[in-house]
């Protein structure tokens, strides 16, 4: 797991390639090294997992000197890859995967070398005789790649932040139109950043540049949403469970020690339970709690810890946390409002003292059906099919006008109540859309000046989902949203977040639930396997894997990896909030101030939450601040 940024020109251009490697720094402690060449220069941090002598150094060169390479991230099927060559005749100074990728790119050419890569990466290869550059980003997005195409050149690295120390001159302007899919999903999708001038590689994506200049992008790998396997529920449980432990057992090996994140959650359980089946001693798991009961996971992940006899650490996370914010926000190089990043940045801090590597649960929701949204899309799907929406809309009206009657007592409410209620009367997308919505577009349009207002211009949210939606045609109901929470919301705010927060510690996270191979597998199965009414989420999850767990564990409910946010934005980052939001005012130019002071003011009297918007807010702030926004 490592740092990677370089560039690539027509001729000529300055660009500091030291001091980028200096900010990707904690992504690879152990060893920082540059190449240059004429038009090209490549820089590497290493945090040594394979290989821990200089076979596996980087950059790496070919034996011939034509290719030069830079790679971020794991090939877990190296050693099949390797076996393959070496029958081949190729020659190996080390045992690193980095060298084993290397060797494959230049025998079978780009695209047949990505096909045939099992594993989460971001690599670079710089033909010195074509003057060409190929990047790729892995199948799920677990690592990113971000890149901006400049008069002066073609510059690319793991971080946006590393852009601007390789050129400090490049453009600090907003993506006015990214900002407005912030406000909605709490991120900014690929190809977007914050920045008009950084682009991100989507994931599984590919891309050639030849004299600075973008040449080709394309999309190597997509999920087919029209195959469908008829195994019976049983056949499908066993074929689980041997893929599953296959995809654990290629994710454990390391040169480094190795442990697993411990939510307690279902996901990080059956991790857990698969790593100690295959190994002959304790797993060291890591697990984080909080004061606020209602937040606090430990004592199932202390059940789990017992049950597997692991090796188990634990940490409170304080109020006082929080601080990590300013870091988190730097190293995103853009917004991103998911405050899990708290305790993500904990857990990883925590393991990192112990181990290198942590295995995750990440992905078991998005592939599985964890999600309450999943439930309700597919239950009005089936009910808009009988043509019963209408009936379901006066039951619900009736029954809020009986709940009001009943209880007098209480603020009587007025039907629609919730975002259900309102999505009843909405299009497939519109519904998913409004349940995901962080503010939903009337609340934008109240939300925004009109200076900001106008230079997002007309909002491309509708036609981004589309766009992902449209390729799950051929699927069943619940497995089109599956697999649209899987190009979407998975790689832009998950696998984003955790990449990150775990870097920023200089561990390295690997997640079974992302082995491409047995999403391929779990998209085919029928999607009543996964989502069974009523409200039974990741149904074939809990069946195939509830002997591993104590009896009963698969019957709690879900909580979810979250902070206290409401509580912290009323003590610690109180002042911070008013700082930003209310002194500073410096959001004033997009956002209309006195919304913001209505928002503060509500949620510090207590008389209604807004956490999730103040977060957002926030952190909007916070980045304007840290990267010089210009407003």
């Amino acid at each position: 797991m490592c740092g990677i940024v370089g560039y690539c020109t027509g001729g000529g251009g300055d660009f500091r390639l030291d001091e980028a490697i200096g900010f990707l720094r904690l992504r690879g402690p152990d060893e920082q090294r540059t190449w240059k060449g004429e038009a090209a220069g490549l820089g590497h941090t290493r945090l040594s997992i394979i290989d821990l002598s200089e076979a596996g150094r980087q950059p790496m060169t070919s034996d011939d000197g034509r290719y030069v390479l830079v790679f971020n991230g794991e090939v877990y099927n190296f050693p099949d890859l390797r076996q393959r060559l070496e029958a081949l005749g190729e020659k190996f100074r080390g045992h690193s995967d980095t060298e084993v990728l290397l060797k494959l790119f230049i025998r079978d050419g780009f695209e047949e070398c990505l096909r045939q890569l099992r594993g989460m990466f971001a690599f670079a290869v710089w033909d010195r005789n074509e003057r060409t550059l190929h990047l790729a980003r892995d199948r799920l997005g677990v690592k990113p790649l971000v890149y901006a195409a400049t008069p002066k050149g073609f510059l690319f690295a793991s971080e946006i932040g590393a852009l601007f120390a390789l050129d400090p001159a490049l453009d600090r302007r907003p993506d006015y139109r990214a900002l407005d899919h912030y406000f909605t999903f709490q991120y900014i999708p690929a190809p977007m950043t914050g920045f008009e001038s950084v682009r991100k590689l989507p994931p599984a994506h590919a891309m050639i540049v030849k004299d600075g200049k973008i040449g080709k992008i394309w999309r190597y790998w997509r999920i087919d949403a029209t195959k469908q396997d008829d195994l019976s529920f049983d056949d499908a449980c066993e074929g689980l469970r041997e893929k599953f432990l296959e995809a654990t057992k290629i994710r454990m090996i390391s040169d480094v020690p190795l442990g697993a994140f411990l939510s307690g959650g279902i996901d990080s359980s059956i991790t857990v339970a698969a790593m100690a089946r295959l190994n002959s001693q304790p797993v060291k798991t890591f697990a984080i709690g909080f004061e606020e009961e209602r937040f606090n996971e430990l004592p199932y992940a202390r059940q789990i810890a017992r049950h597997l006899h692991t090796d188990h650490h634990e940490l409170i996370v304080k109020p006082d946390a929080v601080a990590a914010l300013p870091k988190i926000v730097e190293h995103c190089g853009e917004p991103l409002a998911d405050n899990s990043t708290i305790p993500t940045y904990f857990v990883s801090k925590l393991a990192r003292d112990q181990v290198t590597v942590a295995l995750t649960g990440d992905g078991g929701d998005e592939v599985f059906g964890g999600y309450k949204r999943f439930y309700q899309m597919s239950l009005i799907d089936r009910v808009e099919a009988l043509r019963l929406l209408p009936l379901w809309r006066a039951a619900r009206r009736l029954t809020v006008g009986l709940e009001n009657l009943v209880k007098p007592e209480k603020r009587h409410r007025r039907f629609p109540v919730n975002k259900l209620d309102e999505a009843l009367g909405m299009e497939p997308l519109a519904r998913y859309k409004h349940l995901i919505a962080f503010f939903t577009d009337a609340a934008k349009s109240a939300l925004y000046t009109p200076a900001f207002a106008r230079a997002a211009g007309a909002s491309g949210t509708d036609e981004y989902l589309a766009h992902h939606f449209g390729a799950t045609r051929g699927a069943d109901a619940v497995n089109r949203y599956l697999l649209l929470d899987m190009t979407t919301y998975l790689p832009e705010d998950i696998l984003f977040k955790v990449d990150i927060c775990s870097m920023l510690n200089s561990l390295e996270c690997r997640s079974p639930f992302l082995d491409h191979r047995l999403i391929e597998f779990v998209a085919s199965l029928p999607g009543g396997y996964k989502v069974k009414f009523p409200k039974r989420h990741k149904h074939l999850l809990k069946e195939a894997f509830k002997d591993w767990l104590p009896p009963g564990f698969m019957r709690r409910g879900k909580k979810g990896f979250s902070s206290p946010m409401s509580d912290w934005l009323r003590g610690d980052l109180k002042s911070l909030m008013q700082e930003r939001l209310l002194a500073e005012k410096r959001l004033a130019p997009w956002i209309q101030q006195e919304r913001i002071e209505t928002y503060v003011s509500e949620h510090l009297s207590g008389r209604r939450s807004h956490s999730e918007r103040l977060w957002l807010l926030l952190v909007l702030a916070e980045w304007v601040s840290l990267f010089r926004v210009p407003l």
